[in-house]
């Protein structure tokens, strides 16, 4: 018999039927709340609060606050953060902060000394416009500007000894004693008469027989060398590429020449003569050119060209033909005074212009040993052993150059070169009895008696200016074919050796320019080539350029400052050579 509830007890049955109600209820409520509005439904749940906790309403409210709980919090904790921070007091106060100024008077400039009065009969060059139109006197000049006969300075100019750039990407004048300003006050100082102007004639002339590609020569084996020397030619006068009117363009085309033709995997330019002088010389050009621009191009090449100069050297510090060791030039045991002088005057422009080349110190310190071992007891130095010729000249400067001034065998070649001469006429009178290259000679010559100064100089000036200036070729302005900057023509010339063998080598064609020759004070009517007149123009006018192309060491410290050159911005600099691959 089956077991009845008691009172109060429910069975599964009565359970189930009982959830079974309540899920009902529930349905029905959501169903009837489910389309309520936002109001209602809150009106609904604050009525069901107040309602039997046991009753639908008081559940539904209950159920809307708990679903209401996330929402709210997730308002209300963010704002009342935000209130809280709104509510917090700031500090506005502002601290006073005291910073010590110190005033510092500017120093005037020191008075610069003032150049000595010329004689009465000398003419005064304007420093800045050099007027050159008319007829051109070939008397020499009667007097000097006087000179004290004390040296003009203990040691002789560093290239680098005027003043400097501020700017390391400056196109601006490096070298300040180039500029018109200081030309004209070196050449009232120390000049003879209107030398600038027969360089007007010279410049005038190298820019006329430029090639189209921008070098200078008739065949290969001279083309870099000419190049090079009418790029320093240019150069010692001030004339860059983007600061001269009438030759920029002149010096841009030579420069682009000289890069377009470098080989970097041979590290040599392609054109050369047989024992390739060339290498030195085109390294010289750019290193100054760089000194002067700053052009990276410049830079790059001369740089490169530069690391083979230096691996060419010899342990003693000298040079010989085509840098090759004593082991390849056999007849060269301690090098090759003619070489090393080009060698030695590249070097030093390169460490002046502070190329990035390895071992480039070491090298400028051996370069000033290099002519010990070809250096006379006497005094003088020799070719390829020691000597007395006329290359005496060439290792003279070249240590001079290189901080040796003092040395006892520069002080022993110099007493050598005391009477040496200058006369076209009588060249072969000499000391070391003539030799066959005077114009290369004197080219060094000239030089060192103006590092030495003082009487030394006086006496050689009043030679060579006078001889120079009444050697020139000159083309009148109507037969020159030559206008300037502003179309105005002018006035050309020139210079050919008197020496014979220096106008024509051996293993030259004969030439085809009329010239004349010297020997023993009597002329001779003969022939040269465009290279040999080229190379003889180029060394006569750096000669008439010596009194600014390197300022003596005593007056280096003296440059004015309207003489030294202004800061420029980067964006300022104007490069005017192409890019070029490297090949």
């Amino acid at each position: 018999m089956g077991k009845t509830n008691g009172p109060g007890e429910e069975g599964p049955a009565d359970i189930a039927a009982v959830l079974a109600d309540e899920d009902l209820k529930l349905r029905e409520i959501a169903k009837m709340y489910g389309n309520m509005s936002f109001v209602e439904r809150i009106r609904k749940t604050l009525n069901g609060l107040s309602a039997p906790k046991d009753s639908g309403e008081y559940k539904f409210a209950k159920l809307q606050l708990q679903l209401s709980v996330g929402p709210i919090v997730a308002v209300l904790l963010p704002l009342g953060g935000v209130c809280f921070l709104l509510s917090l007091q700031k500090d506005v106060s502002v601290r006073e902060r005291t910073q010590q100024v110190e005033i510092q008077e500017i120093e005037e400039a020191p008075d610069v000394e003032e150049p000595p009065e010329p004689p009465e009969d000398f003419e005064i060059l304007d420093p800045v416009d050099v007027e050159i139109d008319g007829p051109t006197s070939d008397a020499p000049a009667e007097a000097a500007v006087e000179m004290s006969d004390a040296p003009v300075s203990p040691k002789p100019a560093e290239m680098n000894s005027v003043a400097q750039i501020e700017s390391p990407i400056s196109l601006k004048g490096i070298l300040g004693s180039r500029n018109p300003g200081q030309r004209g006050t070196a050449l009232n100082r120390w000049g003879v008469g209107d030398g600038d102007a027969y360089v007007m004639k010279a410049l005038r002339w190298l820019k006329k027989n430029q090639n189209k590609d921008g070098s200078w020569g008739t065949t290969d084996g001279y083309r870099t060398s000419m190049t090079a020397l009418s790029i320093l030619t240019f150069l010692a006068h001030g004339e860059t590429p983007n600061d001269s009117e009438e030759f920029g363009e002149t010096v841009n085309k030579a420069l682009q020449f000289l890069i377009d033709e470098y080989d970097y995997s041979k590290r040599l330019f392609k054109y050369k003569d047989g024992n390739n002088y060339s290498h030195p010389m085109a390294v010289y050009a750019l290193s100054e050119a760089y000194s002067m621009t700053r052009n990276p191009q410049v830079k790059e090449v001369a740089e490169s060209a530069t690391t083979r100069l230096v691996e060419g050297q010899y342990k003693n510090g000298s040079w010989a033909y085509n840098m090759r060791g004593p082991d390849v030039n056999k007849n060269y045991p301690v090098g090759d005074t003619s070489y090393a002088g080009w060698c030695a005057q590249a070097i030093k422009a390169a460490h002046t212009a502070e190329l990035d080349v390895p071992g480039l110190e070491e090298c400028y310190n051996k370069a000033k040993h290099g002519f010990d071992d070809l250096s006379h007891p006497e005094g003088g130095f020799g070719y390829n052993q020691p000597g007395r010729g006329g290359l005496t000249s060439v290792g003279t400067l070249c240590m001079q150059l290189l901080g040796e001034y003092d040395n006892p065998k520069v002080l022993k070649a110099m007493e050598l070169m005391k009477d040496a001469t200058y006369d076209f006429e009588h060249w072969e009178s000499q000391p070391w009895k003539g030799g066959s290259s005077p114009v290369y000679y004197w080219y060094y010559l000239t030089q060192a008696k103006f590092q030495v100064g003082g009487e030394t100089f006086k006496s050689w000036n009043m030679k060579f200016y006078p001889e120079l200036s009444k050697r020139q070729t000159v083309v009148p302005k109507d037969q020159s074919g030559y206008v300037d900057a502003n179309g105005k023509p002018q006035e050309i010339g020139y210079w050919d050796s008197p020496a014979a063998k220096e106008s024509v080598r051996p293993g030259d064609d004969k030439g085809n320019l009329d010239c004349t020759h010297w020997s023993k004070g009597k002329p001779k009517a003969g022939k040269t080539i465009l290279n040999y007149r080229v190379m003889d123009t180029c060394l006569t006018s750096l000669q008439l350029m010596v009194y600014y192309r390197f300022l003596p060491a005593s007056q280096a410290q003296n440059v004015p400052e309207a003489a030294k050159p202004k800061k420029v911005k980067s964006n300022e600099v104007k490069v005017g050579l192409r890019k070029r691959s490297r090949s």
